[in-house]
C-alpha cells in the first residue's frame, strides 16, 4: 500500500466538505462528513458525473447528474442500481490525513 498525504494537520478541523483532489496521479473525491473522512473515485459509473460536485445524504454520496447514490464506506450503489464505486482507505496520522492506494505488482518488481 502506498500512503499519500492529502490534508495537513491544520486542515483536519475544517467544516464538512466534498471536493476533488489529485493524489497518486488520480482524481479522487475527498469527503469530510460528520467528522469522518472518506476517499472515493471521482467519476460516477452510471453516467460519468463528477462525484465531487455532489453532496452527502445519510452516509451516501449523491451524484449531481442523475442522483445515483453510493455508500461512502462500501462503495455499493443504492438498491436497484447494481453498481459500485472504488473506495480508498484513509488514515489519520499525527501530521494529517493520508489516502492509501494499492501498489501494482509491476511497480513492486521495479521498486
Amino acid at each position: 500500500m502506498i500512503w499519500v498525504k492529502v490534508l495537513s494537520k491544520q486542515e483536519l478541523n475544517s467544516a464538512d466538505f466534498v471536493k476533488m483532489i489529485v493524489a497518486n496521479s488520480k482524481k479522487i473525491c475527498l469527503i469530510k462528513n460528520k467528522k469522518r473522512f472518506y476517499a472515493i473515485q471521482n467519476t460516477c459509473p452510471h453516467a460519468g458525473g463528477i462525484l465531487s460536485g455532489g453532496w452527502c445524504k445519510e452516509g451516501n454520496i449523491v451524484c449531481p447528474i442523475h442522483r445515483y447514490e453510493y455508500n461512502l464506506t462500501t462503495g455499493r450503489g443504492a438498491a436497484g442500481q447494481g453498481d459500485f464505486i472504488d473506495v480508498y482507505p484513509t488514515e489519520l496520522r499525527e501530521d494529517g490525513l493520508y489516502v492509501g492506494f494499492k501498489q501494482s505488482w509491476i511497480k513492486k518488481l521495479f521498486s
